[in-house]
């Protein structure tokens, strides 16, 4: 046993979390979500808002609980990476969380010294979730005080904005609760205006007319190319309009910073990428999720 145990485990746990390159962390206690939460989650499945995306609709008794994913959980940690660009830059083909590395990947290799920690020193077991579970990452970020779910439906850190990955470590550590953000959009509905795919409403995001999806998780035949002007690999447009991505991020990740190879990616490179050249440029990208024909097919225009 290391002299952490002297400390209180709290601050410990959280200048942990922050040394791994976190900008906001928070704990929540570990329970089934509210009852609000659950039923607007069964409506918005019954109303085919998630569209083919059908991991939605398996283990639906696990992401209302996360004690499910791990006998014993106390709290889940919650965990803001940032990612957006320094400088306001924008790439005009890719979406920004799109430049850098895989961040299931090395999102998981930063806190992995995190849960050895809480093995060695507190005995306690966890549980990484880095969108590769089934938990409501945005619920636990509000219950943990990190930040509010926008009308964009993203997570909006205060002071920060919304280019950040969650991630949770869902713990048998007890940690005390920190107290749930409050905070809300108010009245604003740039994000709705400006949305090309009228994808945003009061009740929430509606994949089938997100271009988000439509370019990165819709089935091939529903696939179609994106219109001239328009980002071919995901869609940043809600997130540009929003009042909190104003000010200046914080440095992503050194994993985050943009490729300099993808900034030079232009809609016709694209639309005749080799298969060769895709393994090279995006052997450690999340867009090797799209398969060069796919990134072909999205290049061309209406």
């Amino acid at each position: 046993m290391s002299s952490s145990l002297s400390l209180c485990p709290d601050g410990d746990i959280r200048r942990r979390c922050l040394a791994a390159g976190a900008c906001a962390v928070g704990f929540a206690r570990a329970e089934a979500v509210n009852a609000a939460t659950a039923d607007y989650f069964r409506r918005w499945l019954a109303r085919g808002c998630h569209a083919s995306l059908g991991y939605m609709e398996r283990y639906v008794d696990l992401r209302l609980d996360p004690r499910l994913l791990l006998p014993g959980a106390t709290t889940v940690i919650s965990l803001a990476f940032p990612y957006r660009p320094a400088g306001g830059y924008h790439h005009p083909l890719i979406a920004d969380y799109a430049l850098g590395n895989d961040y299931h990947i090395v999102i998981k290799n930063r806190l992995r010294d995190l849960c050895n920690h809480l093995l060695a020193d507190y005995g306690a077991l966890s549980r990484i979730c880095v969108d590769s579970a089934p938990v409501l990452e945005r619920y636990w970020a509000v219950r943990a005080g990190i930040g509010f779910i926008g009308s964009n439906r993203q997570l909006i850190v205060p002071g920060i904005g919304s280019g950040v990955f969650l991630a949770e470590v869902i713990t048998t550590l007890p940690l005390h609760p920190d107290l749930p953000c409050t905070l809300s959009c108010g009245d604003c509905r740039r994000c709705f205006d400006a949305c090309p795919g009228k994808a945003l409403s009061p009740d929430g995001l509606d994949a089938r007319r997100c271009r988000s999806y439509l370019s990165i998780e819709a089935p091939e035949a529903v696939a179609t190319p994106m219109p001239a002007g328009a980002q071919i690999v995901g869609c940043d447009i809600c997130a540009r309009v929003c009042p909190h991505n104003r000010h200046e991020p914080p440095e992503p990740l050194c994993d985050f910073a943009p490729d300099p190879r993808l900034l030079t990616l232009d809609r016709q490179a694209l639309a005749s990428i080799s298969s060769g050249d895709y393994r090279r440029l995006f052997a450690h990208s999340p867009l090797r999720r799209i398969p060069p024909r796919r990134l072909r097919l999205l290049s061309h225009t209406h």
